[in-house]
């Protein structure tokens, strides 16, 4: 091999950390890297009488004729592993060179190892969340600081972190607290309690949800350092909380929500765990939030078993679940469901009635009323007149009728007394502002609302609900209107729902969607409909049915926060929601987060793409978009210039292409320059 032939080789590969001067692969990812190289790599390792287990990666250089065999002999057990030794062969000169670490204090380590491994290896979702937790840390804003062990230390240790197994935790109390176990085993629990700087993620979420909006008292089980209620009582909040270690001594109060977050990880005791979920469940009159730490087996797999759980290297307990399996856990002790709301995060609600408004208002649409036209003539003056003096009061009144699909009761519409006092009663307005106003108006919004409620009952049955003897009131309003009673609305909902399985009818649904979404795609294998993939803004546009089956999926992993295309399976039953970063702001937004759904098996996959270089890029967002996204005139001209240039470039069937970044950025480096929605040819 020549060097010519070894440069174009090493432009090939697709897998590897890549920088400036080489690419660095692992031995396990020879496979995708093109095969004459690795032969290559390894006649040279044989001609040198270097045996193939002294070494697991390699340094191919980008221009240089020359190879780097490395030792790494803990790159799966250590986060951040230290090289042991170098080999570097000049196979120009026909050199090598060969550099020892084994005994040096401050040796060079690796980061980012997951662009070292195939996708498909166990270990990489592993090395994924390593990664991100340096990015979330601040830690590789400048690359240079960081490719030794004592700098890499210095680093996190000014970040306010501690390295613990390998995992990056801030910096907590170094008060020694022992309490024995019963079985004699000392755990510093205290350690856990991390220091905050913003709420943490249970509390942002109730947030979210308009839980602290001052209407409801709060209660921390389990408050660490009580960084949460210094906000919550910054903003008025009646927030008050207890903890074993930094309050030991304050009162457990009863309150309408009680948060105990991600305290179940740290107490070894399992007895004593049930205690603290159920003590916190006793203190709850409306909402007990659980949220706790979630890992995978290949994490978990360095670290000691201990009891159910396992020691870290500073002595902390930690118990860590999935997604399922905290689910279950909470629902046996507490014997009432939890419903996700985030990955890691479940609501568990004591108020019927609250838990029936937040899953109603969690997938109610608003109908969105528009004047188009000043009030229909008529001969009747004094209806003229009435309208005229009291435009306001009716048009509040109206806009609660389109709110409702339904004429709303006294108690619903908080000006019945104005509207009793100037018509008579409110069925009286109705009666008048649906003959006054547009009719068909009224008649899409009722539609809607029954759609609303029929798709609640149908989650109700997905998630296996016990039905509630007591309803709230405007909800019994609504089943009579609508259903004419209760058990109607169920079977409705069980039709409904058993749709969900039949294929058939999702994919005619499918099709369906596709004419009469704002924008969409339909995906195809072996010319038969495999999966329509949409906008998240366009859910609440699809039939029922499909309203139901993303919803149903969604109720396994929470909220579509920093998701933008949902993706529905049309055989498979799952459901896969994708997160892009820059699709707000940018024409190629680059895949960060895929999560698929499998609603038979009542499981949740994540998937993380960490490596910016290596994240699969969108090359057809215009396809989902329409003219109510601000770059939607921009992005589709784009599109129209990107697409005639792949196809010049023989590049075909461009929405289907899997391309990173890094490859994009080589397809068209010599040719054309992308700078915002633009696209350019250089100058030659």
């Amino acid at each position: 091999m020549n060097h010519s032939q070894f440069k174009e080789l090493v432009q090939q590969v697709e897998v590897g950390k890549v920088l400036p001067d080489a690419v660095y692969f692992h031995i396990d990812a020879f496979e995708q890297a093109p095969a004459p190289l690795t032969k290559f790599v390894r006649t040279v390792s044989k001609a040198l009488k270097i045996e193939e287990d002294s070494w697991n990666l390699v340094k191919v250089f980008k221009k240089e004729f020359k190879l780097s065999l490395l030792s790494y002999p803990d790159f799966f057990e250590d986060s951040y592993p230290a090289l042991t030794r170098s080999i570097t062969v000049d196979l120009t000169k026909l050199t090598h060179t060969v550099t020892q670490y084994e005994n040096s204090d401050n040796p060079p380590i690796l980061h980012r190892k997951e662009l070292m491994i195939p996708e498909s290896h166990k270990y990489h979702s592993h090395f994924c969340m390593l990664t991100q937790e340096g990015e979330n840390a601040g830690l590789y804003e400048s690359s240079r600081m960081i490719g030794f062990k004592d700098s890499w230390a210095r680093l996190i240790d000014k970040h306010g972190y501690a390295l613990v197994d390998g995992r990056l935790f801030r910096k907590s109390a170094v008060e020694q607290v022992n309490g024995a176990s019963s079985d004699d085993t000392q755990i510093d629990r205290h350690k856990t309690a991390l220091v905050r700087h913003e709420l943490s993620a249970p509390m942002k979420n109730l947030a979210k949800h308009g839980f602290l909006n001052g209407e409801y008292s709060v209660f921390d089980y389990g408050c660490g350092r009580g960084d949460d209620l210094r906000e919550l009582e910054a903003h008025g909040l009646d927030a008050l909380g207890w903890d074993p270690k930094f309050r030991p001594d304050a009162d457990k109060v009863t309150s309408d929500l009680v948060n105990i977050g991600y305290v179940i990880n740290v107490i070894e005791d399992q007895d004593e765990r049930i205690e603290a979920v159920f003590n916190a469940w006793e203190l709850t009159n409306k909402l007990l939030v659980v949220s706790a730490m979630l890992a995978n087996e290949s994490y978990l797999a360095q670290f000691t078993p201990y009891k159910d759980g396992v020691i870290t290297s500073r002595n902390t307990f930690q118990k860590y679940f999935n997604q399922a399996e905290l689910k279950c856990y909470i629902e046996k002790i507490v014997d009432t469901e939890a419903i996700a709301v985030a990955p890691g995060i479940y609501y568990v609600f004591k108020d019927k009635k609250l838990e029936q408004q937040f899953l109603q208002n969690r997938n109610k649409r608003h109908y969105q009323w528009q004047q188009k036209t000043a009030p229909i003539p008529t001969s009747e003056e004094k209806v003229r007149l009435l309208f005229t003096k009291h435009s306001d009061l009716l048009e509040s009144f109206w806009l609660a009728c389109l709110a409702y699909g339904r004429c709303p009761s006294s108690e619903e519409f908080s000006l019945s007394e104005q509207i009793s006092e100037v018509i008579g009663s409110n069925k009286k307005a109705f009666k008048l502002v649906c003959d006054w106003y547009d009719y068909a108006e009224f008649e899409m919004s009722a539609k809607m609302r029954k759609e609303d409620l029929t798709i609640y009952f149908s989650l109700e049955l997905f998630g296996k609900r016990k039905p509630y003897t007591q309803q709230p009131d405007d909800l019994k309003r609504d089943v009579k209107v609508f259903f004419g009673n209760y058990k109607t609305a169920q079977n409705e909902a069980k039709e409904l729902l058993f749709g969900i399985a039949d294929t058939e009818k999702i994919k005619e649904e499918c099709l369906l969607a596709k004419d009469y979404l704002p924008a969409c795609k339909l995906g195809y294998e072996e010319d038969e409909p495999h999966s329509l993939t949409l906008h998240k803004k366009f859910i609440e546009s699809l039939s029922p049915l499909l309203r139901i089956y993303v919803n149903a999926g969604l109720q396994l992993y929470g909220e579509l926060d920093d998701i933008q295309l949902v993706k529905i399976h049309i055989n498979s039953g799952k459901l896969t929601l994708l997160g892009y970063e820059g699709f707000d702001d940018g024409p190629l937004p680059q895949l960060k987060e895929r999560v698929k759904i499998k609603m038979a098996d009542q499981d949740v996959d994540f998937f993380d793409y960490v490596n910016k270089n290596s994240r699969p890029l969108l090359l057809n967002k215009g396809v989902y978009l329409d003219n109510s996204f601000a770059d939607f005139k921009k992005q589709k001209a784009f599109n129209k210039k990107l697409s005639k240039i792949l196809n010049d470039l023989s590049v075909q069937e461009i929405s289907r292409l899997k391309i990173s970044y890094r490859s994009f950025s080589q397809l068209l480096s010599e040719l054309y320059e992308v700078s915002g929605y633009r696209i350019d040819k250089l100058q030659v």
